[in-house]
């Protein structure tokens, strides 16, 4: 169970590095930050839920939890789906907002379908993930306050996308 929980860490880590890349790329091609304000929080999240689930886990002896074999076909659903998001934006794919007037909102993937299928994944996965490991108050905590931090995150995102399609319209009037 270790192994896993250090794979997710790694998983992460690595988005990390990859959504520094594309904020560069984005920035030097124009792209602009919106909604830095409330970032550093999904930050403080993310970085409290590892922690939380570590201790719960240690705290409850994992080492003789079976695994949940529906539960990690789950897991392994959302990862793909996870992938499937990030593949479809490609350099557009972030943890930040990052918007700009030259590029097109990318509608295709799981983006045809639903509007923001990477929360969603994240709030399945903040339930998973934890009672996996026998982390009940970790899977029942963490969703509740990524819920919380998107009715922030998600008016914020909506507002910088219709100042680019705003912006958008604007210069193909004139």
């Amino acid at each position: 169970m270790w192994g896993l929980i250090s794979v997710i860490i790694i998983q992460r880590l690595v988005e990390l590095n990859i959504a520094k890349k594309n904020e560069k790329w984005m920035k030097e091609r124009g792209g602009i930050e919106r909604g830095q304000s409330h970032y550093k929080w999904f930050i403080i999240l993310h970085v409290l839920f590892f922690i939380s689930l570590l201790l719960e886990s240690m705290m409850r002896d994992v080492t003789h939890v079976t695994l949940n074999y529906f539960l990690f076909a789950v897991f392994i659903l959302t990862q793909l789906i996870r992938i499937w998001c990030i593949r479809t934006l490609g350099k557009f794919w972030n943890t930040k907002i990052i918007i700009s007037p030259n590029f097109s909102l990318v509608s295709e993937g799981p983006y045809k379908f639903v509007k923001h299928p990477n929360y969603i994944i994240v709030g399945i996965e903040l339930i998973v993930i934890p009672l996996l490991f026998g982390a009940y108050i970790t899977a029942v905590v963490f969703p509740i306050l990524h819920v919380l931090l998107l009715t922030i995150r998600i008016p914020s995102e909506e507002k910088a996308l219709a100042e680019v399609k705003f912006s958008r319209e604007r210069n193909e009037n004139h």
